[in-house]
């Protein structure tokens, strides 16, 4: 008669035709049962550290019990206390033996990953070149492979009702703020939802995304970058099958200046985050900006230069408002088709779309030059920030700036302006203010990321971080 255990799960896994089940038998008085998914466990290790050991027993068939743990050598062995967590288990890769009713879970899981490969998203000239998989347990290793620590200390979770994905949670438990820590273990046991397929998903639920435009949680692929943060006093969320961890919490400066600039001498490295800034504000303000020049207030532009735009707008049929606007959206079709076509050729088939598409408006007179330029030079500067939340922002911010400077001027600059300052310093990440630490102003950490001083001279963490362990190199450097 089968066992009342695995008749449930023969059940539950119905319609499941990769559901393995073996009945083998011990002796006069035992039988096991031995159960896995062979898509996710290796036939192999099921072969090697199950079957051919308890096989070898088959001898005893007069021994009245037998301790099934015994037999299995396996490398990571977990007996199975409560029913529920078996599809747990079965579904991760383990595969269950059964003995009456001892549960044994046994990792078999097959070798179903890529290899560790190079960062995509955050590419460095110095540094290291290895990049976070979708593999847990390795995603795990490379942060612990930089930081042999016993103080480093991993929460494991297992959020989604249908996706049972393994949710970790890193930090140092003498350098991370505990009022922190137990802020974002709370929102993470909040969550219920039927899967949880990727790190955003997580970083969405645990962060109110509907009150700001700016991401408040940082997204990386880079585990340098990651040690970095939790030696600075910021909590790390690795999800399963996700190839990005999530740094909380994360400022409008971590977006603006990335963690790779530390491998480059400051005084080299600090001309280019002067350079970023000006971007940042750049590619959000200048349409705006020639929208209220050039409708409300021509007085500010020298003559000659206010003939040339005159004489270059002749003949358009659009108002320059309408020209910007047009030329946005194009843009915007042009850098979303460069993201979702294959990298071989995506990028040449946007810049044949800028070329062609720009030198034609131009020649049927639908825009003139000068919006063509003003366009570029928004678009050069956005480029630099490959942060696709910060694009998104940027973007959102942009087009807010150009129809105030379309409906009031200078003056509809200045209330944009006033509207952007007032909602990022409303702006928090997970209780931490999101400008900091220009608001308010911290010097530690501005010296850390809105530009950079020697690392002789980084001796310190930041107080809003961390309170209780604040040195981080000795005196006598």
């Amino acid at each position: 008669m089968e066992n009342k255990i695995v008749k449930k799960i023969r059940e539950e896994f119905g319609k499941t035709p990769d559901l393995i089940i073996k009945k083998i038998k011990l002796s006069l008085f035992d039988t096991v049962y031995v159960i896995y998914l062979e898509t996710v466990s290796s036939s192999n290790k099921v072969n090697d550290y199950i079957l051919k050991n308890l096989s070898s027993f088959g001898s005893f068939k007069n021994t009245k019990k037998i301790d099934i743990a015994s037999l299995i050598p396996g490398p990571n062995t977990k007996e199975i206390a409560n029913y529920d967590e078996i599809e747990y288990f079965i579904t991760n890769g383990f595969t269950i033996v059964i003995q009456k009713n001892t549960i044994l879970g046994i990792e078999t899981r097959a070798d179903i990953n890529r290899s560790i490969p190079t960062p995509d998203t955050e590419p460095a000239p110095n540094g290291p070149k290895d990049a976070f998989t979708e593999n847990y347990q390795i995603n795990l290793g490379l942060i612990k492979k930089r930081l042999k620590s016993s103080k480093l200390k991993t929460e494991e979770l297992t959020l989604g009702r249908k996706t049972l994905t393994k949710i970790g949670l890193l930090y140092f438990s003498d350098i991370a703020e505990d009022n922190t820590i137990k802020l974002i273990r709370d929102k993470l046991n909040k969550i219920d939802i039927d899967g949880l397929l990727d790190s955003s998903m997580v970083g969405q639920l645990i962060s109110d995304e509907s009150k700001t435009h700016f991401p408040v949680y940082q997204l990386t692929e880079r585990p340098d970058i990651v040690a970095n943060a939790l030696l600075e006093g910021k909590i790390i969320i690795i999800v399963d099958t996700s190839p990005f961890a999530i740094i909380l919490p994360a400022f409008f400066i971590d977006f603006i200046n990335p963690g790779i600039d530390r491998y480059h001498k400051s005084k080299n490295i600090n001309f280019l985050k002067i350079v970023r800034f000006c971007c940042f504000f750049l590619s959000m303000t200048v349409p705006a900006i020639y929208i209220a020049l050039v409708n409300y207030n021509q007085e500010t532009i020298p003559t000659e230069l206010l003939v040339s735009f005159s004489i270059q707008h002749d003949g358009v049929p659009f108002p320059s408002t309408i020209e910007v606007i047009i030329m946005l959206l194009i843009c915007e079709m042009l850098r979303e088709s460069d993201l979702r076509f294959p990298n071989a050729y995506g990028s040449a088939i946007s810049i044949l779309g800028a070329l062609v598409l720009g030198d034609a408006a131009v020649s049927a007179g639908i825009v003139s030059p000068i919006t063509i330029i003003i366009i570029a030079l928004t678009f050069m500067a956005s480029l630099i920030f490959t942060e696709i939340e910060i694009s998104n922002a940027l973007r959102n911010l942009r087009f807010i700036f150009l129809f105030a400077a379309a409906f009031y001027g200078i003056l509809g600059l200045v209330l944009a302006s006033l509207y952007f300052l007032i909602r990022i310093n409303k702006t928090h990440s997970f209780n931490q203010p999101y400008f900091y630490p220009l608001v308010p102003f911290d010097k530690t950490y501005f010296f850390k990321t809105a530009l950079k001083k020697p690392l002789k001279k980084d001796k310190y963490r930041s107080s809003i971080l961390t309170k209780k362990n604040k040195t981080k190199q000795g005196e006598n450097i």
